[in-house]
C-alpha cells in the first residue's frame, strides 16, 4: 500500500501532467503553430512523467529494501555467515542508486532466506536440550 503523502504527490504531477496535454492538444489546434514549441512541451510531459515514476519506485523500493535491511540485521545474531555482506549493504544502503535498489533486494531475500534456516536449525538444537 501506497503512504498517502506519496499517492497525494503523484495524483497532483500527474493532473499536472493532463493539464499541460490539454495544453498541447491546443496548441496543434491553433492556426500558427511553431514544431520546436510543440516538442518543448512534449519534453516537459516526458520528463513529469519519468520523474514521478522515480518518485514511486524511489520511495517504494528504497523503503521496501530498509525493511528488508531491518529483518536481517535482526536475525543475524553478528556471527552469521552473512554479517560482513549485511553490514556491507547497510553501509551502501544510503548511497544506492535506483537500479541497484532491486538486485539488492534480491541479494537481502537470499541472505534473509539462509538466516531462516540457520534460525530453525538453531532453534531445533534448542528443543533438543531438553
Amino acid at each position: 500500500m501506497l503512504p498517502k503523502d506519496l499517492t497525494r504527490d503523484l495524483k497532483s504531477r500527474l493532473n499536472m501532467l493532463a493539464g499541460q496535454l490539454q495544453g498541447i492538444g491546443k496548441m496543434l489546434d491553433a492556426e500558427t503553430i511553431e514544431p520546436d514549441q510543440v516538442l518543448v512541451q512534449f519534453k516537459a510531459v516526458t520528463n513529469g512523467l519519468s520523474s514521478a515514476e522515480h518518485l514511486l519506485l524511489d520511495e517504494v523500493f528504497r523503503k521496501g529494501l530498509a525493511l528488508q535491511l531491518v529483518d536481517v540485521v535482526g536475525a543475524c545474531p553478528g556471527d552469521c555467515q552473512d554479517a560482513g555482506r549485511i553490514e556491507e549493504l547497510r553501509q551502501q544502503f544510503p548511497n544506492l542508486s535506483e537500479s541497484e535498489l532491486t538486485q539488492k533486494m534480491q541479494e537481502l531475500r537470499e541472505i534473509g532466506g539462509r538466516l531462516e534456516q540457520h534460525n530453525a536449525g538453531l532453534g531445533k538444537k534448542d528443543e533438543n536440550k531438553y
